[in-house]
């Protein structure tokens, strides 16, 4: 009886004032502390594709026995992929960017991650999580690529891609299916697209700017408009697609009557390649690229990028790369768009 009275007791010292109990809401667990990892003064870095990016992640003790694992979010399937593992003296890499990446370890404190030759499919969610037994901690940092989504579909009509090969279109462009924060960042910026396309995680969507009849009615608001998920073998539609700036890269256009088998010669006598249609955008998003004349592009595609409209290029009173669609390939009319890389 005795000790049973002097536990509640202890318990009682123990206990926070009542007016602390009631300050959380049932079922909301309290954040943690991070008593080991500094917290990042950015969690969001911002860099460009080709160049080489730094994910901070330093702590401010060594525990003993301690891990320190890098992983990144994929959007795709939403699984964590390990990239690295380290004990502070050796380390260890771990999948498809196992060539590319590194720690920093610029002092004995330094687990911070360094990416090279960063490309598309490194945006995204990072997380370094401290491995300590029963004190394991995290942090999540964001790398930023600045990018253009651009809708594509194939030279036989809208809606005939499934998810993979919508998938494949975007890498033959230079690009890869765009992520939904992507497509919806892309449609506060003015993307207005009647088609429904795929997406990076497997889902189908359309953004539109100004409603109208064929794209869902007047009555609908603007925003970003959803099928929702698909099935990826059977459904069919057109693609989103994602690229970024390349450093070191240039798209020039050669002007002559070529058909298409001339234009990617004209290229190539110039120590070029006929320019990928992620290329052309990107040219026009990143380096301004204006121009009213129509040239091929690799997919048989003409097009041209347009960044101050005007009456004779097209009339349209937004900025875009305009498309002539797919004609002949034995038309001599159109000139060629041409990409030197690195």
């Amino acid at each position: 009886m005795h000790r049973l009275l002097l536990l509640s007791c202890l318990w009682l010292l123990a206990a926070p004032p009542a007016s602390s109990i009631f300050q959380r809401p049932t079922g909301t667990p309290a954040p943690l502390r991070l008593q080991y990892l500094l917290e990042p003064l950015h969690p969001t870095v911002h860099t460009q594709r080709g160049a080489t990016a730094t994910l901070p992640c330093v702590l401010r003790a060594l525990p003993r026995n301690y891990r320190v694992k890098w992983s990144k979010v994929e959007p795709a399937n939403y699984q964590e992929n390990i990239i690295i593992i380290t004990n502070g003296l050796y380390h260890k890499n771990y999948g498809s960017l196992s060539a590319r990446v590194r720690l920093r370890h610029s002092h004995r404190y330094d687990a911070s991650l360094t990416i090279t030759d960063v490309a598309l499919e490194d945006e995204g969610r990072y997380r370094c999580q401290l491995v300590n037994g029963l004190e394991d901690e995290s942090i999540s940092l964001t790398l930023h690529l600045e990018g253009v989504v651009f809708p594509y579909q194939p030279s036989n009509g809208r809606y005939k891609f499934n998810y993979h090969e919508a998938k494949r279109a975007c890498e033959q462009q230079d690009s890869r299916l765009a992520t939904y924060q992507q497509l919806y960042k892309a449609w506060t910026e003015g993307l207005d697209w009647c088609n429904a396309g795929w997406i990076l995680d497997g889902t189908v969507h359309y953004p539109i700017i100004n409603s109208r009849e064929p794209c869902g009615g007047r009555l609908l608001l603007p925003g970003v408009r959803t099928y929702g998920t698909r099935d990826k073998q059977k459904d069919r539609f057109d693609a989103f697609c994602f690229t970024s700036a390349l450093q070191g890269s240039q798209v020039y256009f050669i002007r002559g009557h070529l058909n298409f088998k001339e234009a990617g010669q004209a290229c190539r006598n110039h120590g070029a390649a006929i320019a990928k249609v992620g290329q052309l955008y990107s040219a026009w998003k990143f380096s301004q690229l204006d121009r009213c004349d129509g040239g091929w592009l690799a997919d048989g595609s003409v097009r041209y990028p347009i960044t101050t409209p005007r009456e004779h290029c097209g009339g349209l009173p937004d900025p875009g790369v305009r498309s002539f669609g797919f004609p002949s390939k034995e038309m001599r009319t159109y000139g060629t768009y041409c990409f030197v890389g690195k």
